[in-house]
């Protein structure tokens, strides 16, 4: 008897169209999962910018603490910060470096203290390439250090192309004092004689040698800006060419370190806003209040009510709470 010897020929492995099929299929996924995973990211983002904004406005509560006011914000954009000076009408940089010392950057603050002016020059350089990440928003994709403008050179430290920047910005209120660079040597700018420009008018919490206090903030606490996101032209995250994007964050008081009111808060965008607060988020800009509290502002805020949330004293009081 003849036995036939049957042999199986099944498969091994995927034909091409089978492989297709499933690329096709993990692409479909992909695609669907992506946004989600990109909003869990920007979620984690803003967590962490109003993070950054809460130990800022806790660094002002500090510093109220010691000194019953809240720092100055300089002279102007041609000046850093100086150890030697306080943090009152004598200190010429702003008010990021008067907080320095409140949120454990004591030894960055000391920078340069005690020594000659050639060697203290010197130092305040080293400062304006020292970055702090509290005052960098995780959703600005920016790099530690950005380009300076070589137009301007600070008069109390050697110009460096590269510095620290920042994305928050203190709110100066609802009239622009327009203070421009300051005086050109300390001994002017401690001169009786030298003419500062009249800030009387400010509104907000700090400006030009300001001592502001908060029996000042007549609107109450919860009812003011203190410190905000600021807008930035999103075409030169990584240049100096927006004016209020090209200096170190430890200057005196300017678009770098100071925004206004006088427009709501505006998305990122290729535009240039340098007096605007604003942000990347798509949903709106974070800001911490005197009271410490920190709020998602949103872009399509009324305008009327976003001005008298920056004017500290202005008697018109928003109710409830209409942010």
């Amino acid at each position: 008897m003849v036995v036939s010897h049957l042999r199986c020929t099944g498969r091994d492995g995927f034909t091409i169209v089978e492989l297709l099929v499933v690329i096709a299929i993990i692409g479909v996924l992909i695609a669907l999962l992506l946004p989600a995973v990109q909003s869990a990211r920007e979620g984690a983002r803003r967590v962490q910018c109003q993070n950054n904004l809460k130990q800022i406005g806790l660094a002002f509560t500090s510093h109220l603490s010691a000194t019953r006011r809240y720092p100055s914000n300089g002279w102007g954009y041609a000046w850093i910060g100086d150890p030697d000076r306080g943090t009152g009408k004598d200190q010429p940089g702003g008010w990021i470096y008067s907080i320095l010392p409140y949120m454990e950057q004591s030894a960055l603050h000391k920078l340069g203290s005690g020594l000659d002016p050639a060697a203290k020059k010197q130092a305040l350089s080293q400062l304006m390439q020292s970055t702090v990440s509290t005052f960098k928003c995780p959703s600005r994709a920016t790099d530690k250090l950005l380009p300076s403008k070589p137009e301007v050179v600070p008069r109390n430290a050697e110009w460096t192309q590269q510095v620290a920047k920042t994305d928050y910005a203190v709110n100066e209120g609802d009239f622009i004092t327009d203070t421009g660079e300051g005086p050109e040597t300390l001994a002017i700018g401690d001169s009786a004689q030298y003419a500062w420009r009249d800030t009387s008018l400010a509104t907000g919490i700090c400006f030009q040698r300001s001592e502001v206090r908060p029996a000042s903030i007549a609107d109450g606490l919860s009812k003011t800006y203190l410190v905000g996101e600021k807008n930035v032209s999103s075409v030169n995250y990584q240049t100096y060419d927006d004016y209020g994007y090209d200096q170190s964050m430890y200057c005196g008081v300017d678009v770098d370190v100071t925004r206004w009111v006088v427009e709501p808060p505006q998305r990122d965008a290729n535009e240039i806003k340098e007096r605007c607060f604003g942000s990347t988020h798509s949903e709106g800009c974070h800001f911490v209040l005197c009271d410490g509290s920190v709020h998602l502002i949103d872009y399509g805020i009324d305008p009327e009510v976003h001005r008298r949330l920056g004017n500290r004293n202005d008697g018109y009081v928003v109710s409830g709470n209409r942010w």
